[in-house]
Order: structure tokens, then C-alpha cells, then sequence
């Protein structure tokens, strides 16, 4: 028979060894307070006041940058830039601001410096950031009926007055790779958004640029523009791959990005291949939902406000044990285990990486 110490300490010694690869693994990940750890939505779109959103705010310790979007039609260019000023006015200790650039009218001679004299004025009114998206690409055509690429010569000036100022770009250039197949697959992440807003459907609409074509024009502006930080929103629109996104990350140096609504694109891959790659890259991913309201509550009952902010609560909620635990779960129809980060890449990933790139104080 085995010597019984000899027995013991070797079952004490593969225990220990046990216990140190679950925790360098993340399978036994450090139970974290949420309340803990501060939070900015880099990319939020809360445009009408709620009677809850500035205890909701407190509790998740969270802010938010609004994130103006600019929609165009024949007649005009709509935005949410008005409420989201008065949203900021009314709540600055939750909402930051972010102002918005469209294409339109770019063969103008006088539009650089229309929409730098623009942006000078939303700038002083407490704009932290401007955003660029799927117009560019997708919907905007000049004069003569091209679509305007992200790398317009023509928008340079406007880069150069931004990289001047100390002010970053949110581009949101191009969509997902699924817009450009079929329609086909109801667990698809984006199934819903794509049947709900079929303009954005690239395979239906064969005239809008292909989806490499859309990207290889984004690549090369931030090429071009070395000194301008850009936050890629959604992932980049690459979200499918993380090994895209760190492709480029490896390859442009200021160069950040964030999740918003492409949380089912992470949650369809590996996690433990994703939880490398928010390990890796923890000092350029920030946290962003696309979360929001569209609609003023003047007309709702209560039940319907109680509803709204319970579903709000448990979407973040979602968010925060895909992060932060290895818990299994669902998200936008994916089942997935979390990542279960460490509490140092969460407070980056939270909040410290946007507060840098914004200036916060």
C-alpha cells in the first residue's frame, strides 16, 4: 500500500495545480459588484426624458455619451442633436453629448467649411465626440451618383479641423457582413433589424457598394489620418471576427472600438477565443449598447414606463454577466458562456478607456 502522506500530499499538490488553472483559464472568476465598477455607454441614444433614468443612471453607476444620427431623406437631414442637447442640459451628470456628419451636398464648394463652422458651434455647446455612419458608403450619393466613400478628399478638411480641435470620430461605416446575404436565418443576431429596416438590406439593394469594398474605404481614411482618434463603433462592422477587428487594431495604433448592438456577433464565437481578445486588446475596447428610447412618454401609463425600464435593467444586466461571469446564457439568440473578465480589464473596458479618449475629467 501507498505511504498515506506520501498519498495525501500528492492529492494536495494536483488540487493546488487544479485551482491555479481554473483561475488562469477564467472559469472561476472573481464575483464582482457591478455597482463597483464605474460605467460609461460610449454609444447610447437616450433622446426623451423618463421619470427613472437618473436613479436607473445612479444605481448601474453609469453615464452615457448621446450619440447624435443624422437620417436623410429627399427633402431634409433629421437629427436627434436638439433633444439630446436638452437631455444634457437637464441631466449633466449622466449624458455627455456626440454631434454628427453627413455627406450631403459635398459637391458644394463651401461645405467643408459650412459643416466646420457647424461643428465649431456643437463643439462649444459640450459635443465630445462626432460621429460618421452608414451613409457614408451605404446611402449618400454626390452629384454624380457615386455613393461618398469614408476617404472623400473632400471631407479631409474636416479631419484636419478635428485632429486640430482634440476632438475624436464614432464611425459607424458599413454594417454587418450579414446585410450583404440573405435574409434567411431567423436566429441570425440581425435578422430582426434587417426585416424591420430593409433599406439597410445590401443583398436586396445590389446598387450599394459591397461590404469589402464599404471597408477597404474605411481602412484606408484611418490610414490616412494617423493622428485622428477614431472609435469604431459595432465593432468596426466587423464584429463576426474578432481576428478582423484585432487585425486592425495591430495595425492602426489609435484606433479603438466598441460593441454596440453586435453583442450577438461576439456571443456566436469561442468565448474563450473572445475573452483572449478582450484580454489583449483591454486598453482599446470600451463598453456600448445602442441602447435607448424613441418615443416622449407624455402619453404612457405607468405599467408601460415600469416595463421599459425592467427591460432596460435586464438588457445591461445581460451585458454585465457576458462580461463579467462565465455564466451561460442567451444573447440576441446566442447562446454563449461569459467572458468573465478580471475586475482591471472591466474598469478599463467600463469606463477608463472612454474617459481617456474623451478627455473626461
Amino acid at each position: 500500500m501507498k505511504n498515506p502522506v506520501n498519498y495525501l500530499f500528492t492529492l494536495l499538490v494536483m488540487a493546488a495545480c487544479s485551482s491555479t488553472s481554473d483561475k488562469a483559464s477564467g472559469d472561476q472568476p472573481e464575483a464582482i459588484d457591478q455597482q463597483s465598477i464605474r460605467k460609461i455607454d460610449v454609444h447610447a441614444h437616450y433622446r426623451y426624458p423618463r421619470p427613472y433614468l437618473s436613479s436607473f443612471f445612479q444605481d448601474w453607476n453609469m453615464q452615457a455619451v448621446l450619440v447624435d444620427v443624422a437620417h436623410e431623406d429627399s427633402t431634409s437631414i433629421r437629427r436627434s442633436w436638439e433633444e439630446y442637447v436638452d437631455m444634457n442640459i437637464e441631466n449633466p451628470e449622466i449624458f455627455y453629448l456626440c454631434s454628427s456628419l453627413v455627406g450631403v451636398g459635398i459637391d458644394d464648394p463651401d461645405f467643408a467649411t459650412k459643416n466646420i463652422e457647424r461643428l465649431k458651434e456643437e463643439i462649444a455647446t459640450g459635443a465630445k465626440m462626432v460621429k460618421v455612419w452608414k451613409n457614408f458608403g451605404m446611402v449618400t450619393k454626390d452629384a454624380s451618383g457615386n455613393f461618398i466613400q469614408i476617404d472623400d478628399a473632400r471631407l479631409q478638411p474636416i479631419w484636419d479641423f478635428l485632429k486640430e480641435t482634440g476632438i475624436p470620430v464614432m464611425a459607424h461605416i458599413g454594417e454587418p457582413v450579414q446585410a450583404w446575404r440573405p435574409l434567411d436565418d431567423p436566429m441570425n443576431p440581425h435578422y430582426e433589424y434587417y426585416k424591420n429596416n430593409p433599406q439597410y438590406h445590401a443583398f436586396a439593394h445590389p446598387e450599394i457598394p459591397g461590404y469589402e469594398t464599404i471597408i477597404a474605404a474605411r481602412d484606408r481614411w484611418i490610414e490616412a489620418n494617423p493622428d485622428l482618434p477614431i472609435l469604431c463603433a459595432h465593432m468596426g462592422s466587423m464584429s463576426h471576427s474578432v481576428d478582423m477587428v484585432a487585425e486592425r487594431l495591430d495595425k492602426y495604433p489609435k484606433m479603438m472600438v466598441e460593441p454596440a448592438a453586435r453583442f450577438g456577433d461576439l456571443a456566436s464565437q469561442n468565448s474563450d477565443k473572445v475573452r483572449e481578445f478582450y484580454v489583449k486588446y483591454q486598453d482599446r475596447i470600451m463598453f456600448g449598447t445602442d441602447f435607448g428610447n424613441y418615443g416622449p412618454a407624455k402619453d404612457w401609463t405607468a405599467e408601460r414606463l415600469d416595463a421599459e425600464q425592467k427591460d432596460l435593467d435586464a438588457t445591461y444586466n445581460d451585458l454585465w454577466r457576458y462580461l463579467s461571469t462565465t455564466d451561460s446564457l442567451v444573447i440576441r439568440k446566442q447562446h454563449t458562456r461569459g467572458l468573465g473578465l478580471s475586475r482591471e480589464v472591466l474598469e478599463k473596458v467600463y469606463f477608463q478607456n472612454a474617459s481617456n479618449f474623451l478627455g473626461l475629467q
